[in-house]
């Protein structure tokens, strides 16, 4: 098994190189001051001051929250429902719908958003209805893969039992399906909200720049403006409402399967 660890060197040094070095760097960055030499760096929590002590920062991460948990709930009521469908088909038909749903992922995300920009172009609606319409078709799939995967998983003999007992279709639903299909919910939620949260190139081109969310700022002022200090603190603060987002949705999936 020693000889077979070595294979994991390359890995950890593409870990170190293109993940913990580039975070590192960001923290350095959002605890100091602009202009700074690698000898006279100056540390200040300024960076944070001004994004808490600004309405319009707190206003962009309160919209982008917003919208995640929106999205995130549409996820949830369209792709249970789809996942239900696909979890009672046959063998074959569940390998064509797997298909079916997983085929546009093969196609660049930017580009499927360039496609629905072309598509809702001249459709009268607000910019905010259009990002969210971009955000459910890019990461409903997610959500309905990981419930699918845990309905299929189920053991259909419990929902046999439940009928032996006297449930009929709703209670046996309730009662045995739903609880056991939690895992995947909760899958979907961390796979659908993370990323919606921290998009920034579907409000870009969808919202047409009418439309900002949080990650649309932390470009900005990397790529526009220059400001990589300001940027990185609010890199870091989203860092830890992703983190802290991880740690609530692992600790619910804990709880339920505990209560199996």
């Amino acid at each position: 098994m020693k000889s077979f660890s070595k294979l994991a060197y390359p890995y950890i040094a593409w870990i170190g190189v293109f993940i913990v070095v580039p975070m590192l760097l960001i923290f350095l960055y959002a605890f100091t001051k602009a202009g700074n030499g690698v000898l006279t760096l100056q540390f200040t929590f300024d960076n944070f001051f001004r994004f808490f002590s600004d309405n319009v920062f707190a206003n962009v991460l309160w919209r982008s929250m917003k919208l995640a948990f929106v999205t995130t709930l549409i996820c949830i009521a369209l792709g249970y429902p789809a996942a239900y469908f696909m979890a009672q088909l046959g063998e074959r038909s569940k390998g064509l719908m797997v298909l079916l749903i997983t085929l546009p992922q093969w196609i660049n995300m930017l580009v499927r958003t360039y496609a629905w920009r072309g598509i809702l172009l001249n459709v009268p609606i607000s910019a905010e209805m259009k990002v969210l319409i971009g955000m459910v078709y890019n990461f409903i799939p997610f959500m309905i893969l990981q419930i699918y995967t845990s309905l299929s998983k189920m053991d259909k003999s419990l929902l046999q039992a439940a009928s032996d007992l006297g449930a009929d279709g709703i209670q046996s639903f309730l009662r045995v399906t739903l609880p056991l299909s939690i895992p995947g919910v909760v899958s979907g939620i961390t796979l659908v909200f993370l990323p919606t949260v921290s998009s920034f190139f579907i409000p870009k081109l969808l919202g047409g720049g009418d439309y900002v969310l949080i990650g649309n700022l932390i470009e900005n002022y990397f790529v526009s403006t220059g400001d990589w200090n300001f940027g990185s603190a609010i890199s870091l603060i989203m860092a830890v409402i992703i983190m802290v987002s991880m740690y609530l949705t692992k600790k619910i999936d804990k709880d339920v399967e505990g209560q199996k």
